[in-house]
């Protein structure tokens, strides 16, 4: 018999040894460990066992021979040890040798969850050799790996014969069934010197048939984060620039550093190139995009038009930020091109909007204290030669934006500061003069807005709750303006301009709380009056950020309901009304808001003109406002409906309405929304306005779904976009074809068709464009 020494110390070499096996192996594959103590060291593979871990070993039978210096287990072995556990028929370990031989229904469990089976194994105790027959691995992410054999040789590489790997669940009915999707191939090998896995004879096969052969393919290993190499590619089509062919190169220069070169082939224009360099420093990062082109064949594209008069075409555009501490950030995101859209014809990916815009900013935040100031500028990418639609948009340098609540309550109240900056020039005017409309004037307009305000709540013991609040403003404009031609409306010619409101208001409310047996019920009427002096030069200064306005429920209590500073609520006015809550223990929710809102006296803001007639047939040009209200339902069975609306004041007539429903379940989900609005002539619509979206997704079978959206105008009887498309999804694919059909402003119909197939732990592959996206609660 061999001293308790010497059986321990054989005991933990065996111990060791499955360690060193289970990681060995499972790493031998595509996809990375997950174990975080699983390490290579010059091509080795390391494990960090615990040094107090316990080794169990049972056996029907365990066999110590010192004179052959073996160790033999048989009869449902079962060995842990940290971790990891292996199961066999037999294990054989012997010492002169080295080698350990496991046979019978092997089973090896790693501690990240990897499970290892095979029919036989041999290896030596330093892992630089080695044998398994009839691998099998099954990873935690569900992706599997099956080999005829895997042989280890010069403690560095791992070769694998007829290997398959899937992410795809095996059928349970018919396990000889083929998965969705598989590769297979000859041979795969990894070398742990040059951290690679080559494939030989790799097939791709979609429901069991081979769609795609690569004789020869070397790809990075798990231990790689970053290596050069091809990445996949992608496809398309154009009428103007043909089919498209786009190969993407991927450099890994450095750890903090990278580069993609694209080249795409194009049937009709040539050879599109990009590259974009990336960098990662301490604090942030930064993207240099470059493309280009020479066209072969412009006259592929409109007469007249920039695509066919350029030859020659590029871009090049930066994207950057930067935290410089934990309060603030400092970024940009620009673009420069050569015409007026290149990128925009070739969809440069993050540069294709039709107005693609370019800032700089810097923002910082703390508490309830922000700061953001930005600059813009607005690349309106036409086609058009003659178009001016760039030089209407504004160049913004700078919009600065800042507020500040003091932490400490004055006065027993919330004391906060407001700041706006806004500068910016026009180098053309936007006008539509038919009807009477000036978006933007030519020429720099600059402004400072300062504001003050305090608010305290008081509750009384009836439980009315009483706010007063104090207001001060003061705006100065500095004006280099020209007056749009045929524009008769109040202007001011002064270059410096100032202008100040003071604000004195109330609220009160008094929420009233109803409960039954089965709901809870809260209704609150409101009542608001703030007493100002009137707005000084009411629509007789540019109005750049409050040209957008909507009078409804969601803007009744609001103290100014102007979307910008450009425009100030003057004048006395009183808000009135009445806000409901419901609740009931079915899980039934219900909510309510109705109201009016009166101008007691002063001028009223919303009755003047300005540039761009906001306030006109709005519903508060005159002293009584028209109503306003919403009501909204959420059922537990996934049912929401909201409805809001403006009835006129006088007649009861509907002006606008906005009623939407929406329904959600695991099998069917769908949203409609319809909106009216009636002619608003001094807004530029001479007629009402009749729109019906709707979108829905419905799941035909467990993995099957068809979705499909629409917009109709109701009024002129045309449908203005839709798209619809089939879907599938499962546990390690995702598939979608689909159909969509826009129309421009000008009425033009542009239509496309999508199609991508998304496999797991593999990437994407897309063609064209698709709505269609992987659920949220896939992979």
């Amino acid at each position: 018999m061999e001293s308790a020494t010497i059986c321990e110390r054989k005991m933990l070499r065996i111990a060791g040894l499955i360690a060193f096996i289970a990681a060995g192996f499972s790493t031998c594959v595509i996809v990375p460990s997950a174990y975080a103590q699983v390490s290579r060291e010059n091509g080795n593979i390391k494990i960090a066992t615990s040094p107090d871990a316990q080794l169990l070993l049972t056996a029907n039978q365990i066999t110590f021979n010192q004179d052959s210096e073996t160790v033999v287990a048989q009869g449902a072995v079962q060995v842990d040890y940290d971790g990891y556990q292996l199961v066999a028929r037999r294990l054989e370990y012997h010492q002169r040798s080295g080698r350990l031989k496991a046979y019978g229904d092997i089973e090896m469990v790693e501690p990240d969850g990897n499970r290892i089976y095979a029919q036989e194994l041999d290896i030596t105790d330093d892992f630089a050799d080695g044998f398994v027959n009839s691998l099998r691995i099954e990873r935690p992410d569900n992706t599997r790996i099956v080999a005829d054999s895997a042989q280890r040789l010069d403690a560095e590489s791992t070769t694998l014969t007829n290997g398959v790997y899937t992410a795809c669940d095996i059928c349970e009915e018919n396990p000889e069934k083929p998965p969705l999707w598989q590769i297979k191939a000859r041979r795969v090998t990894q070398n742990g010197k040059t951290q690679t896995i080559r494939l030989e004879g790799a097939h791709f096969e979609l429901f069991g048939k081979s769609i795609a052969y690569l004789p020869y393919l070397v790809v990075p290993d798990h231990t790689v984060k970053r290596k050069s190499g091809f990445l996949l590619p992608s496809f398309g089509y154009s009428k103007e620039i043909g089919a498209k062919v786009k190969i993407p190169y991927y450099f890994a220069l450095n750890p903090h550093y990278d580069l993609t070169v694209s080249m795409s082939g194009l049937s009709r224009q040539g050879f599109l190139a990009e590259a974009e360099f990336r960098q990662r420093f301490s604090n942030g990062s930064h993207t240099l995009r470059v493309a280009g082109i020479h066209q072969l064949s412009p006259g592929a594209f409109s007469a007249g038009s920039v695509d066919a008069n350029e030859t020659t075409r590029g871009l090049i555009a930066s994207q950057a930020e930067f935290v410089i501490n934990p309060i603030w950030t400092f970024g940009w995101d620009l673009i420069l091109q050569s015409d007026n859209s290149f990128a925009n014809t070739y969809n440069i990916t993050g540069y294709d909007a039709v107005t693609q815009v370019s800032t700089a900013y810097l923002e910082g935040l703390t508490g309830r204290n922000y700061f953001d100031l930005r600059a813009y500028y607005f690349d309106v990418q036409s086609t058009l030669e003659s178009s001016i639609a760039e030089e209407q948009q504004p160049i913004v340098h700078p919009s600065l934006d800042y507020d500040y609540t003091f932490e400490k309550p004055v006065a027993g109240g919330e004391l906060n500061l407001n700041f706006n900056v806004l500068s910016l020039t026009r180098r053309e005017a936007e006008t539509d003069i038919v009807n009477d409309r000036y978006a933007g004037v030519k020429g720099t307009n600059s402004r400072l807005t300062g504001e003050i305000e305090w608010q305290r709540t008081f509750i009384t013991e009836a439980g009315l709750a009483l706010t007063p609040l104090f207001a001060a403003r003061g705006d100065v404009n500095l004006l280099d303006i020209t007056a749009p031609a045929g524009y008769t409306g109040p202007l001011t010619s002064d270059s410096t301009v100032g202008r100040g409101m003071l604000t004195a208001g109330l609220e009160a409310r008094y929420p009233i709380q109803m409960t039954t047996d089965n709901s809870s019920h809260i209704i609150e009427p409101i009542g608001q009056i703030y007493a100002r002096n009137d707005e000084q030069m009411a629509g007789g200064l540019p109005n750049e950020d409050a040209q957008s306005f909507v009078f409804d429920a969601s803007t009744l209590f609001e103290r100014d309901k102007f979307s910008g500073y450009d425009r100030i609520e003057g004048g006395t006015r009183a808000n009135l009304g009445v806000r409901y809550t419901g609740t009931f223990n079915n899980g039934v929710s219900l909510r309510g808001v109705f109201g009016q809102s009166f101008q007691i006296a002063g001028l009223n803001s919303y009755s003047t003109p300005d540039l761009v007639n906001v306030g006109s047939n709005s519903g508060l040009e005159t002293t009584r406002s028209d109503y306003v209200g919403s009501v909204g339902v959420d059922l537990p069975s996934g049912f929401s409906m909201t409805a809001a609306a403006r009835l006129d004041k006088t007649t009861y007539d509907l002006e606008r309405s906005d009623i939407g429903a929406a329904y959600i379940s695991d099998a069917f989900s769908t949203s409609l929304a319809h909106t009216m609005v009636q002619p608003q002539p001094g807004y530029g619509s001479s007629t009402s306005r009749h729109e019906l979206k709707g979108a829905a997704s419905f799941r035909l079978a467990e993995n099957w779904r068809a979705f499909g959206s629409a917009s109709y105008d109701i009024e002129n009887r045309l449908m203005s976009d839709n798209s619809f498309g089939f879907g599938y999804d499962d546990e390690c694919i995702a598939i979608s074809l689909s159909y969509s059909q826009t129309r421009d402003i000008d009425q033009a119909v542009d239509w496309s068709v999508g199609a991508s197939i998304s496999l797991r732990t593999l990437g994407d592959i897309s063609f064209g464009s698709s709505p269609y996206s992987k659920p949220a609660n896939s992979w």
